[in-house]
């Protein structure tokens, strides 16, 4: 297997576009998102600016307004998070088009081609999705004085 993380997957849209991050944004409600800024520069892969991350939408809104560079969102979190992004956004900003806001397995096949390059490969076996968040349940148990069983990997 070639894992590709889903915002790096999603940023794919727009590989090689020079003149602006790339923020894919995906709603992880609870008024937040999953999140993570890349920038293409002249390389093949995304430079990795801020790590993929679930926070609150003015959160990542700050550090894009710190970049202080033109940012192109994308995602199913952009159209819940608009309010914030016209109220917050200080530097120039683009909504990717509705053809190009969502993942495509063509933008993950590029990325995965790239990291197959690599040698960035696993087997089915070791595969474990990453996950940026706990489970709902999950929060609800530790919340209520719970915990969680201990990882045996």
């Amino acid at each position: 297997l070639v894992p590709v993380p889903t915002l790096e997957g999603l940023a794919c849209q727009f590989a090689g576009v020079q003149d602006a991050v790339i923020c894919p944004m995906m709603d992880a409600r609870r008024k937040q998102v999953y999140t993570a800024v890349y920038d293409w520069k002249e390389e093949e892969s995304p430079v990795v600016l801020a790590e993929q991350r679930a926070c609150p939408i003015d959160e990542i809104l700050h550090m894009i307004n710190e970049l202080g560079r033109p940012v192109i969102f994308l995602g199913d979190g952009v159209p819940v998070s608009m309010e914030q992004i016209r109220e917050m956004v200080q530097v120039p900003y683009r909504i990717a088009p509705p053809h190009m806001a969502r993942q495509r397995a063509a933008a993950v096949g590029f990325r995965a081609l790239a990291l197959f390059a690599e040698g960035k490969t696993e087997t089915a076996a070791d595969h474990v999705p990453k996950y940026l968040r706990k489970s709902q349940a999950e929060r609800e148990l530790i919340e209520g004085g719970g915990h969680l069983p201990e990882d045996d990997s």
